[in-house]
């Protein structure tokens, strides 16, 4: 006789939280989930040493609310600074993160390979690069330049391309 396969899952973060009773149904949109629920479905509890539970209750919160709302296309390239532009209300105020909490959430994002969060996530930094220049890019990331002027101009001249896009 073959077990029964729950409905509901638990996975348990880097940081050895358990988030209980996740329904299957939603765990779908992570190709890393799914195929770990796939290979071994009776398992119950599941491990993802990569992720924290702060970016695992994100992902599943996104997962929740995009279970029967499919996340739309993002047009590229972006057309707007303002999420609100792009996305929906929901997802717009989702990635409204400081920077430190959004780049967790797209390297978790990117663990669990879950696509349309991932490039939400992407997306919502591109908005925060959009019509700024270099100078202003490195002042809002902490990027110190460490090119010469004469490396910066060649730099520049062999990407010029680039200043088209």
């Amino acid at each position: 006789m073959q077990a029964e396969v729950p409905k509901t899952a638990t996975l348990i973060s880097m940081d050895k939280v358990k988030i209980e009773n996740v329904p299957r149904s939603i765990c779908v949109m992570s190709d890393l989930i799914n195929t770990m629920l796939t290979d071994d479905p009776t398992a119950g509890e599941y491990e993802l040493p990569s992720v924290s539970s702060v970016v695992l209750k994100q992902a599943i919160d996104y997962m929740t609310y995009h279970e029967n709302i499919a996340p739309e296309e993002i047009e590229k390239p972006i057309k707007s600074t303002s999420m609100h532009d792009m996305v929906c209300k929901w997802d717009a105020d989702f990635v409204n993160l400081e920077q430190a909490p959004l780049f967790q959430l797209i390297l978790g994002a990117n663990y669990l390979s879950i696509k349309p969060l991932l490039n939400l996530a992407c997306v919502k930094v591109a908005s925060m690069i959009k019509g700024k220049t270099t100078e202003q890019i490195r002042k809002e990331f902490g990027i110190i330049n460490d090119f010469t002027p004469e490396e910066e101009a060649q730099v520049i001249a062999e990407n010029k391309w680039a200043e088209e896009i």
